[in-house]
């Protein structure tokens, strides 16, 4: 699944556009409000965003997973919030239907959710299992053609905008054997919401816990109609997203880094610009040396992916996978480390972009797995063809 080159590089030309020209401009207006504006949601869908994963068949554009990180690189040049409208939609929230859906599931989702009509959040974080997954509580017990779910899901992206969750539960014993994965229509009686989180960073991303209470979910809504094989899901469909988030950490590295540039070309001391001065070019240096490494680790891992099956788990893949999310989202702090220092004290004031880069950077070493679960994942995979 691939746009073809000549179509891609007109996409790709007109996100570049719409981030420079749209995007860039309301960052202030997303930070002061706290929202993204409804006419920009609206341009997105216009654009096609809300499809670009989705397969041609059911109304998207289809973009490999090597065309999809060029293109979060390019959201990655802005806030955070901009790409999560639609970003969490077309990942991680749908990719468990593409991925191991039934072909009715496929046919009934898929199209709502690439014209944007739909819009689906991941739920598998619980209050007592975030980096432990398969210990998961929330539980499904079968009642004639229905699950009857109960429990709480925490930090849930998207989670006042959506429309259905792919969300896990379990269906089994202890384990991640007995994890399924559910599509559950968000207006089902017994589910709430919680209060928006209020975030250090990423202002205009919505969050919140979601209750589930008795709630009645037909049997058919098991995803792939198979009960057992949400935990499989769910790893397959964050190895994908990890690699994209590593492209959007890129993204914000370079844009840090320009700003850094900007700053040191144009602010005077001591008779000169700071970009003058040795100490600014090294940390400049390595913040583009840093970045460079990041990106090509993004693209080689990209390839590989694309490379495989879909709906096949490749554990060499998802261990590069879990490098690429490491090194990325671990360098995006050092370069808004960097980026603030050199700024100095204007780079602790809210009308720099650095700052908001800084905070915004930070929740990428958290979410979709922890820095400390990337390493587990390769330290393990490492001793295991020792």
């Amino acid at each position: 699944m691939a746009l073809d080159t000549e179509s891609f590089e007109l996409l790709l030309a007109a996100v570049q556009r719409f981030v420079r020209d749209r995007l860039v401009p309301a960052e202030n207006i997303l930070e002061e409000t706290d929202d993204v504006p409804a006419d920009i949601i609206e341009d997105m869908k216009a654009m096609g965003l809300f499809g670009l994963t989705v397969p041609e068949e059911f109304g998207g554009i289809g973009l490999s997973v090597s065309q999809e990180v060029q293109v979060n690189y390019e959201l990655g040049r802005t806030a955070a919030a901009f790409r999560s409208v639609f970003g969490t939609n077309i990942g991680i929230g749908s990719q468990g239907i593409l991925m191991d859906g039934t072909p009715e599931q496929k046919s009934d989702y898929l199209p709502k959710v690439a014209s944007g009509e739909l819009i689906m959040s991941f739920a598998l974080t619980e209050p007592d299992a975030g980096s432990d997954a398969a210990s998961l509580k929330t539980r499904a017990e079968l009642d004639g053609d229905h699950y009857v779910l109960s429990g709480t899901k925490r930090f849930i992206t998207n989670a006042p905008r959506a429309g259905a969750f792919t969300l896990m539960a379990r269906t089994g014993g202890p384990g991640a054997g007995g994890v399924s994965s559910f599509i559950v229509p968000a207006d089902l009686p017994g589910i709430k919401l919680g209060k928006t989180d209020k975030k250090m960073g990423q202002r205009g991303t919505k969050t919140c816990d979601v209750i589930l209470e008795n709630v009645r979910v037909p049997r058919v809504n098991i995803i792939g109609g198979v009960p057992g094989q949400g935990f499989k899901t769910a790893m397959k469909v964050l190895d994908r997203g990890r690699l994209n988030i590593s492209a959007v950490a890129c993204g914000m590295a370079q844009r840090i880094l320009e700003e850094s540039v900007g700053y040191a070309r144009d602010r005077k001391q001591f008779g000169k610009a700071i970009g003058e001065f040795q100490l600014i070019q090294a940390m400049l240096a390595d913040s583009q040396a840093e970045l460079l490494a990041g990106w090509s680790l993004v693209q080689d891992v990209a390839r590989r992916f694309d490379g495989k099956p879909a709906h096949v788990s490749d554990p060499d893949i998802s261990m590069r996978v879990s490098c690429a999310k490491l090194f990325c989202t671990e360098m995006v702090g050092r370069v808004a480390d960097r980026g603030v220092q050199v700024h100095g004290g204007a780079g602790y004031i809210n009308e720099y972009p650095v700052e908001r880069f800084y905070r915004d950077s930070r929740l990428l070493r958290l979410y979709e797995g922890t820095t400390q679960i990337q390493q587990i994942i390769i330290g393990r995979e490492l001793m295991r063809h020792s």
